[in-house]
């Protein structure tokens, strides 16, 4: 039943205009630092946190800003699902940095794109078919008709996607040896204790999954930051190169730069970051989302 409703309202909302869906976000988000839940909290929380420098009423407004983005990207996600090549071309006003991407491409060893949880990873997604043949890994959410919709409107334009199973890893490999594309999510906290280590995040300590490090250096691929920054009427697709030691054959320094990357592109719009996400929860700092329910 749960299921069925899930898709049912994404289908909906899939259908708005995609400046409605994001209203509609607005809304929602307004609602959420009324009534002051455990998203602004944790919000609130790493901000605080990483953004020492900033005065009190700075970061206010920073957590004001990030909660009402964080709203519209959840609304429009199933418009940009549901949207054809042709709209979707539309919503791209603008696209910078393509200089770093072909620079990280010129080997011919293939490419990994790191999307950060920054702007809208699905519109960034959907874009890099245009650059080359992409195979991005997939994790279907428990809902299982809900699951196969984001599937279905993720691989829309022609992108492929891989299980996250030994399977799926050595299709991207495969794929990548080829000298295709690949994106990868570089700052999520990986399950597996032996997945990751800590490194410095915004000056804080932060369990930093270390698989696409040793994926690169293992492979001699190139690699590049991307995110798709939320403007009027659409989006500007933006790639950053990664630190130089990013290739660093010392995974300690590899990971460093890795967060380092990760920093420096939400540096340029930080608004736009997840910050709701509990990034620092394995950091040793058991204490720091307490009591935010």
């Amino acid at each position: 039943m749960l299921d069925t409703l899930a898709l049912l309202l994404t289908k909906t909302l899939g259908r708005l205009p995609l400046r409605w869906a994001q209203a509609c976000g607005s809304f929602l988000g307004h609602l959420a630092l009324l009534f002051n839940i455990s998203m602004v909290k944790v919000t609130r929380r790493n901000i605080s946190y990483c953004m020492a420098q900033l005065t009190q009423a700075e970061r206010e407004q920073l957590v004001r800003a990030s909660v009402l983005e964080t709203a519209r990207l959840a609304l429009e996600m199933p418009v940009i699902w549901c949207t054809d090549d042709t709209v979707l071309k539309g919503f791209i006003k603008n696209v910078q940095g393509l200089e770093h991407l072909e620079a990280a491409r010129a080997a011919g060893k293939g490419l990994v794109v790191l999307a950060p949880h920054l702007g809208n990873w699905e519109v960034l997604g959907r874009y890099l078919v245009n650059i080359g043949p992409l195979i991005s890994m997939f994790q279907p959410p428990k809902l299982v008709k809900f699951g196969e919709f984001v599937k279905a409107g993720r691989s829309r334009s022609g992108s492929g996607l891989a299980a996250t199973d030994r399977r799926g890893l050595a299709q991207v490999i495969s794929h990548l040896k080829s000298g295709g594309i690949t994106g990868v999510l570089p700052d999520q906290a990986p399950k597996d204790a032996n997945s990751g280590m800590l490194a410095p995040f915004f000056g804080r300590p932060a369990f930093t999954p270390t698989f696409v490090c040793k994926l690169v250096h293992n492979l001699g691929c190139g690699a590049v930051f991307g995110y798709a920054k939320r403007v009027p009427g659409g989006f500007d697709i933006i790639f950053n190169p990664v630190p130089a030691a990013f290739y660093s054959e010392h995974l300690d320094e590899a990971v460093a730069a890795l967060n380092e990357g990760v920093a420096q592109s939400v540096a340029q719009v930080p608004e736009q970051y997840q910050w709701e996400y509990k990034r620092f929860k394995h950091n040793g700092d058991k204490a720091l989302y307490d009591h935010l329910q």
